[in-house]
């Protein structure tokens, strides 16, 4: 009999989990995807479409594409999580499993920051960088604000890049002499396992004279002003949030989190209960939340399933190791290469923003859409 595998969640881990479970054991295995999405997107193409470089329907990649032997996939949402029998109810069924991955990415509690709904805008969902795409071209002078409001937080690099970005969309429309750009964010560098990533970003920002405050929190949003967390107070015309993240209410509600997050053995990805794995953002692993890592810890969980089946040993743990791509703006990328396991700390090799580290980036994307949904 076919071993069941109940994956929830359909971003970076669960797409690369479902894929090689599919290419070691084909229908050797009995897969189930679910996600109550429709398709999925790459997260840095928030940005494309948040600056008008693309359009949502042209980065969206269809689940329904998505056709592999052992593999079966579900939109559906779901509404509880046994994991102590494995057992998943969704709007539509419910599902059992001898190996249950939760797979659910981290969730923005928009509530944490007082008047953030109500007087700022954010581009980490979908409809956030949509509703900006509409807002940036009426911003034509005053103070744009990016700003962080919490920490742990999806993609480090990504709130640089938007300030960064932001400043090249300004000078093609002509008016970044009539604005100020100010970054603020929890880290004392913007990629703090890196020094060398990090200057090189502090850098640009001088270059371009955009206002860097590290070591500050958005904590609230009031009237034209942003309420960091020492008191202090900065005005702005213009709010680009990265709102304060969370687990999904629904793992929550499972009694699986820690400090609001599935604890997990870092090496294995296992949790505390048995046959039951979680990957990617909805874990404390030890390592960013980001789609390169969650794709690293699916690799290891997909070992353990295949070697389980075939009855071989387990494999090596998980290494903690992931590239990340940086836009510097001006059509130039850099790379950050982190290891956060192999040392007493983790360490980051900066690769300088070049044309060669574009066309890398666009393959990263290329590769992936071609081996998850082709």
């Amino acid at each position: 009999m076919a071993s069941k595998v109940l994956i929830l969640g359909a971003g970076f881990g669960g797409l690369e989990l479902v894929t090689l479970l599919s290419d070691a054991l084909g229908d050797e295995v009995d897969a189930t995807l679910i996600d109550r999405s429709d398709s999925f997107l790459f997260g840095y193409s928030k940005l494309d479409v948040m600056f008008g470089r693309e359009l949502l329907d042209a980065v969206s990649i269809p689940y329904r594409d998505l056709a592999k032997p052992g593999v079966r996939f579900v939109q559906e949402t779901i509404t509880a999580i046994d994991p102590e029998t494995r057992r998943v109810t969704t709007d539509a069924g419910v599902y059992e499993a001898d190996v249950l991955v939760v797979a659910l990415g981290a969730d923005y509690d928009f509530a944490a920051t007082p008047g953030l709904a109500e007087m700022g805008n954010e581009f980490y969902s979908v409809a956030g960088a949509e509703r900006l795409r509409e807002l940036l071209p009426t911003f034509s002078h005053g103070r744009a604000l990016v700003g962080v409001c919490g920490a742990p937080f999806k993609c480090p690099p990504a709130p640089s890049e938007c300030a960064l970005l932001l400043h090249d969309y300004l000078t093609d429309r002509g008016v970044r002499s009539d604005c100020e750009i100010s970054f603020v964010i929890p880290f004392g560098t913007p990629v703090p396992p890196s020094p060398d990533t990090s200057r090189a970003l502090a850098d640009a920002f001088a270059e371009r004279g955009i206002e860097f405050i590290p070591g500050r929190r958005v904590s609230a949003l009031c009237e034209s002003a942003a309420v960091l967390d020492d008191g202090s107070e900065l005005p702005f015309d213009l709010f680009l949030g990265v709102p304060k993240h969370c687990a999904p209410d629904v793992v929550i509600a499972s009694g699986m989190t820690v400090d609001g997050y599935v604890p997990v053995d870092s090496k294995t990805l296992e949790t505390r209960y048995p046959g039951v794995y979680a990957i990617g953002d909805v874990a404390t692993v030890g390592v960013p939340k980001a789609g390169v890592f969650s794709e690293g810890a699916a690799r290891i969980v997909a070992a353990s399933v295949i070697a389980n089946v075939r009855g071989e040993p387990k494999p090596e743990g998980y290494d903690g190791r992931g590239s990340c791509y940086i836009e510097f703006g001006g059509g130039r990328v850099g790379r950050v290469d982190v290891d956060f396991f192999s040392g007493p700390k983790p360490t980051g090799t900066f690769q300088e923003p070049s044309g060669a580290l574009v066309r890398e980036k666009e393959l990263f994307g290329s590769s992936r859409r071609a081996r998850w949904f082709s």
